[in-house]
C-alpha cells in the first residue's frame, strides 16, 4: 500500500456522503467520491419534488468535506484484481480500499405496459420526468399510484393535497410494514385528502396501458398518469465486476460489511447483504451502515480488526401531505409496534428529520467521526438469527 491510503467511494448518497465524510478523519487517508449526478439528492423527498413542494437537491459543497475528492462519472466496472474501478468515461480510477454504496433504484416492473406507460420516481431524472408530465396534464386527469409502501403513500398524498384524483393501488395490504393501528390512522388520513385506496385481493396490477390500469379481479381503472412505486432494485455493477451478490444483486458481505471475496472492499446502504440478512431499505439504514462501511476500512488501515455490526432499525416515518404525517414506532429488530405519532406532530416529527439528516451531512463535513449512535440501538435478535443460521460462521474477515 502506498504511504497515503486511497479509498474510492462508490454512490453519493447519504451512506456513500456519510462514509466519505468519516474517511477524512485521517490525514494520510485520501478520499474520491465517484457519483453520476453534480448534486447531492435528497431521495426522501422526491415525492415532493413530484408535488411540486420541493426540489430535493442540495449542493455537495454543503455536504461533502472539502478534502474530498468528487468525480462526477459513472463507475461501469470494479476491476478487484486489479484495485481499480473503470469510468463510463474512459478513466480509471484506483484503490487501497473501496466502499460500495452504489444505493438502489426503481425495480424493473414485470407487469405488461408497466415499463412503457408507467413512471417512477425511484431517482431524480425520474421525479423530474414525472414533474413535468404531470404539469403538462390537466388538473382533472386521473392519477394511479401502484404501490402501498411509504413511497406510494406519501406520492398519493402529496399529489391529492394539491388537487389531483388520485386512486392508491395497494396490491395487498395498505403499508404493509404499519402496525394496524398505524395503517388505520393513514387510511384516515387518505380519505380526508380524497384519496381512493384500492387494497385486498384482487389489487394487483396485471397489465398498464395508455389510459388504464387493470386489476386482478377484471377491474379497469381509467388512469390519465400512472406512477410506479412498487418495489426497489439495485445496480448490476457488482454483477457485472463479479463480486458475490444475493438474488436482488446486493454484495454479499460479513458483518463488517467486508465483501466475502475481498477484504479491500466494503458495502454500505441499499445495495449491502451483510450475512445475507440484509436490512430495510432506508436512508434510516444507509445513515447507520455508511459510518460502519468507513469504520471497517479505517480499522484495517489502521491494522486492527474491524467491529461487527451494531444498529436497529426503530421506526418508520412517512409524510401525509405537507400537514399530516406518522411515525410508526418498532421494536429493535423493525417491526412495527403498536404505538405511533400521526397528524400534525407527525408531519413535525418526518419535516425534521429529513431536515436533520442535511445538517447531519454538513456536520460530518465539519467534524468527522462525531456520529456515533448509543449502544442500546442494536437489534439483539439479529444476533440469535444469525446464530440459529451459520452457528459459528459469523466471521469477520
Amino acid at each position: 500500500m502506498s504511504e497515503n491510503a486511497q479509498v474510492v467511494v462508490i454512490g453519493g448518497g447519504y451512506a456513500g456522503v456519510l462514509a466519505a465524510n468519516r474517511l477524512t478523519q485521517r490525514d494520510d487517508v485520501t478520499v474520491t467520491l465517484v457519483n453520476p449526478r453534480p448534486s447531492f439528492v435528497e431521495r426522501i423527498r422526491l415525492h415532493q419534488l413530484v408535488g411540486g413542494s420541493h426540489g430535493a437537491v442540495a449542493d455537495y459543497r454543503d455536504v461533502l468535506a472539502g478534502s474530498v475528492g468528487l468525480v462526477i462519472d459513472t463507475v461501469t466496472r470494479i476491476d478487484a484484481a486489479g484495485r481499480r474501478v473503470m469510468l463510463a468515461s474512459g478513466d480509471t480510477a484506483g484503490y487501497d480500499y473501496l466502499i460500495y454504496a452504489v444505493g438502489s433504484g426503481s425495480a424493473d416492473p414485470d407487469v405488461p405496459g408497466a415499463a412503457e406507460f408507467a413512471y417512477s420516481i425511484a431517482t431524480l431524472e425520474e421525479a423530474r420526468r414525472l414533474r413535468e408530465h404531470l404539469g403538462a396534464a390537466p388538473a382533472t386527469a386521473a392519477v394511479t399510484v401502484v404501490g402501498a409502501g411509504p413511497t406510494g403513500i406519501e406520492t398519493a398524498a402529496e399529489l391529492a393535497e394539491a388537487g389531483r384524483a388520485v386512486t392508491l393501488v395497494c396490491g395487498g395490504v395498505l403499508g404493509p410494514y404499519l402496525h394496524p393501528r398505524g395503517r388505520r390512522s393513514v387510511a384516515r388520513q387518505l380519505a380526508k385528502l380524497g384519496v381512493t385506496v384500492l387494497d385486498g385481493p384482487g389489487t394487483t396490477v396485471t397489465a398498464v396501458t395508455i389510459d388504464a390500469v387493470r386489476l386482478g379481479d377484471g377491474r379497469e381503472l381509467p388512469s390519465d398518469v400512472t406512477i410506479w412505486t412498487a418495489g426497489f432494485g439495485v445496480p448490476d455493477l457488482a454483477v457485472r465486476s463479479g463480486l458475490s451478490t444475493d438474488a436482488l444483486g446486493r454484495l454479499r458481505t460479513d458483518e463488517t460489511l467486508t465483501s466475502v471475496d475481498d477484504a479491500r472492499i466494503v458495502a454500505a446502504g441499499d445495495a449491502a447483504a451483510p450475512s445475507d440478512l440484509p436490512f430495510r431499505m432506508s436512508c434510516q439504514a444507509a445513515v447507520q451502515l455508511g459510518p460502519h462501511a468507513a469504520d471497517t476500512v479505517l480499522s484495517r488501515i489502521a491494522g486492527g480488526s474491524p467491529a461487527p455490526l451494531a444498529m436497529a432499525l426503530v421506526s418508520q416515518c412517512i409524510s401525509l401531505g405537507r400537514r399530516a404525517g406518522i411515525m410508526q414506532l418498532a421494536h429493535r429488530d423493525d417491526v412495527a409496534m403498536g404505538l405511533h405519532i400521526g397528524g400534525r406532530p407527525g408531519a413535525m416529527i418526518k419535516e425534521s428529520i429529513c431536515k436533520g439528516i442535511l445538517w447531519q451531512l454538513a456536520h460530518q463535513a465539519r467534524k468527522p467521526g462525531s456520529l456515533n449512535f448509543p449502544g442500546w440501538a442494536k437489534d439483539t435478535k439479529r444476533g440469535q438469527v444469525l446464530q440459529a443460521r451459520h452457528g459459528d460462521a459469523l466471521a469477520t474477515r
